[in-house]
């Protein structure tokens, strides 16, 4: 199955990546930063006219042992809301207790979704493989990580992690919840940890989106 452009709803956060995406003809949604606007944003537009596919997409920064590099294109196995649960304590002897310790879920939602955890679309992997992109799971937060410690302790609780953002589990959601496949797609432009906006390549992580979507628009899909 080739998905038609305008049988995809790209998310976006801010009105100059839906500027930079514009032409490839897909409905583009500005959502505005963080999960909840993204949620809302995606449930939204899916209401107004259901789209066969969901995308979140933009830039994102990108876990060092990835292997993933400024520039380069990143697509989701799993969109992960990584920051839900509990702290206990703090320094080195700090524990984390997330929803399924806590015994308690975002809806109900099958599987690991109703944590926070939402499986990418089918065929995602294979289009992954065919752009030469990074697959893996991308995790969602409210806060952008700041420090090397606190990047280490989100790959602590979510190894082989790729990214993070801001959006994409909020897209997932709600799409989730319509009934509409979602996946994750970011171009790098940065790494996650100590903040150096003088280093992040935005230019290179967009034109990498970019191309990704149009991977994505000339892919085959598997038929619902």
């Amino acid at each position: 199955m080739r998905l038609l452009p305008q049988d995809v709803l790209l998310v976006v956060a801010t009105a100059g990546e839906a500027e930079f995406f514009g032409g490839l003809g897909c409905r583009v949604v500005v959502s505005g930063v963080g999960p909840v606007a993204a949620a809302l944003a995606t449930a939204q537009a899916t209401a107004a006219r259901r789209p066969r596919l969901a995308v979140s997409a933009g830039i994102a920064g990108a876990f060092a042992p990835s292997g993933l590099r400024p520039g380069d294109l990143a697509l989701s196995s799993r969109m992960i809301q990584a920051d839900y649960g509990a702290e206990l304590g703090s320094g080195p002897g700090a524990a984390f207790l997330d929803l399924p310790a806590l015994e308690l879920t975002v809806g109900s939602l099958p599987g690991q979704a109703a944590y926070g955890d939402f499986a990418a679309a089918g065929g995602t992997q294979a289009l992954a493989q065919q752009l030469g992109a990074g697959y893996g799971p991308m995790l969602t937060l409210n806060t952008v990580t700041g420090s090397r410690e606190r990047a280490e302790e989100l790959l602590r609780r979510f190894p082989g992690a790729l990214t993070e953002g801001m959006e994409g589990a909020g897209v997932a959601h709600a799409a989730a919840l319509a009934g509409v496949p979602a996946l994750e797609l970011r171009g790098i432009s940065n790494f996650v940890g100590p903040r150096d906006r003088s280093a992040w390549q935005i230019g290179a992580a967009l034109q990498a989106a970019r191309r990704g979507l149009g991977g994505l628009l000339a892919a085959d899909w598997p038929e619902e």
